[in-house]
């Protein structure tokens, strides 16, 4: 646990490195949940994440996310369709907010490299937002998982390090508002597998946009459920 901590601390302290002077500091809380129904490549996803623009209390955006993933034997290929409900309020004391409504298709692809864990998600959204045109999105990302303790990712006491890129391109014609390039994420932190079916994280994520970049603590679990045979 001792060793935890301490690179926990390394995460923390090196959240400068990723923030620009202009940046402002956010967090976002995360659970990712995938209930697997046994003996089935039949799964359930679920996510709930809680983003502030600050630290704790200026809610950014509540995202509910669910969806039905099919899952290949192999295990290195999953398809995935879903939809996903967003809250969005505003920077700051005002209560405002809007609401946004999302389909999403996804393609996930896993590869190992030695030890090292490597995935690949394309996702493709539809999105009916409150007061705006109906609007599209391709999203490409590429997660990078090394365990620095273990053999296997999903042993138990893995602590490993996690890194991701993904980015973001607007299906419509530039506008004044919108152009191609919606945003950026790059992300590093660190992961602890408490037993083979929970793993918590914590690192720091730079999104940058056209219009701005800000700098987010995340905090996530990611909990896998069986079904009884």
């Amino acid at each position: 646990m001792k060793k935890v901590l301490i690179l926990i601390l390394f995460v923390l302290i090196s959240i400068p490195a990723f923030s620009q002077e202009e940046s402002e500091l956010g967090a976002w809380y995360m659970y990712f949940g995938n209930f697997r129904f046994t003996e089935s490549p039949w799964a359930i996803h679920g996510e709930l994440q809680h983003r502030n623009h600050n630290v704790l209390g200026d809610l950014e955006q509540l995202l509910i996310r669910t969806g039905l993933q099919y899952n290949l034997k192999s295990g290195q290929v999953s398809f995935l369709a879903g939809y996903a409900s967003i809250n969005t309020g505003t920077l700051g004391e005002s209560k405002e907010n809007f609401h946004e409504n999302r389909i999403y298709q996804e393609l996930i692809l896993r590869q190992k490299l030695g030890k090292i864990g490597l995935t690949h998600r394309y996702r493709y959204e539809q999105r009916w937002i409150e007061e705006s045109d109906f609007r599209t999105r391709y999203r490409y990302a590429v997660f990078v998982n090394v365990p620095l303790n273990t053999k296997e990712l999903s042993d138990k006491g893995a602590i490993y390090l996690q890194i991701y890129d993904e980015i973001f391109i607007n299906g419509e014609k530039p506008t004044e508002n919108s152009q191609f390039f919606d945003r950026n994420r790059i992300y590093l932190g660190l992961g602890y597998r408490t037993s083979p079916k929970l793993a918590l994280q914590i690192g720091v994520m730079e999104q940058t946009s056209t219009f701005r970049s800000k700098t987010q603590l995340q905090f996530s679990a990611f909990h896998q459920l069986f079904s009884k045979k």
